[in-house]
């Protein structure tokens, strides 16, 4: 049997390291797509098998309006802040200040950011650019893929000088070969809470249920706080 989701490329890393768990407890194996929040949200609307969603709060609630996805069934895994990272040969920049970040950016041959367009990361990150005032001196450097997981697998195996990327810290701590440099300077910090939520059209809706708890619940707090997530308290 199996159980599908969709879902931000930000919840990846999480859902990989339950999926055993989750099998041994319902029998359910789990059926993942994890993309762009734009993408899955579109995948979403248009009709793709899904029972699980998982997407911002903020999308979660107005698709729960729409008549979407089940009332009541939305809980939140926490909120996930951007940040930057570096192939792990590489130096750290100093990232913690608009004035470092910019030069560590214009430095960069390679520039690794997920879908501007249709991810969190990606669009927040080219506004960042537009603020420093440097979209278009970096802009031959960009190297944009279709979400942060993609991004971060090519940065990982970059030979470019001073490579250097940005997307979700979930997405960072996933991807083997990279460091963590840390988040974006207080004023361009950007941290989105995520949510799951069960398909009002589930075809396993009772695994489904179980499955957005195992998810939020108490007994994986500290897997997600090691996974990336923020933990609100209480």
């Amino acid at each position: 049997m199996i159980i599908h989701i969709l879902a931000a490329g930000a919840s990846k890393g999480l859902v990989l390291n339950l999926q055993a768990r989750f099998t041994s407890e319902t029998g359910y194996e789990i059926d993942g797509v994890f993309n762009a929040v734009g993408s899955i949200r579109e995948k979403f609307v248009a009709g793709d098998v899904c029972d699980v969603l998982i997407l911002t709060a903020k999308q979660i609630a107005e698709l729960t309006i729409e008549g979407l996805l089940v009332p009541g069934s939305a809980k939140p895994l926490g909120a996930v802040s951007t940040g930057v990272a570096v192939p792990m040969s590489h130096a750290a920049p100093d990232i913690s200040t608009a004035p470092g970040l910019a030069a560590a950016l214009q430095l960069a041959k390679g520039i690794y950011i997920p879908d501007p367009y249709n991810s969190t990361a990606g669009i927040h990150f080219m506004k960042i650019l537009k603020k420093l005032g440097i979209d278009e001196k970096v802009a031959p450097y960009l190297k944009p893929y279709p979400n942060g997981a993609t991004a971060m697998r090519h940065l990982a195996d970059s030979s470019a000088e001073n490579a250097i990327g940005s997307t979700q810290i979930t997405e960072i701590k996933y991807t083997p070969g990279l460091a963590l440099v840390g988040a974006l300077p207080p004023e361009f910090g950007l941290s989105t809470v995520y949510s799951a939520a069960v398909s009002a059209k589930a075809i396993h809706p009772q695994a489904a249920h179980h499955l957005v708890d195992l998810l939020t619940g108490g007994s994986t707090q500290i897997l997600r706080e090691q996974s990336g997530f923020e933990i609100p308290t209480e």
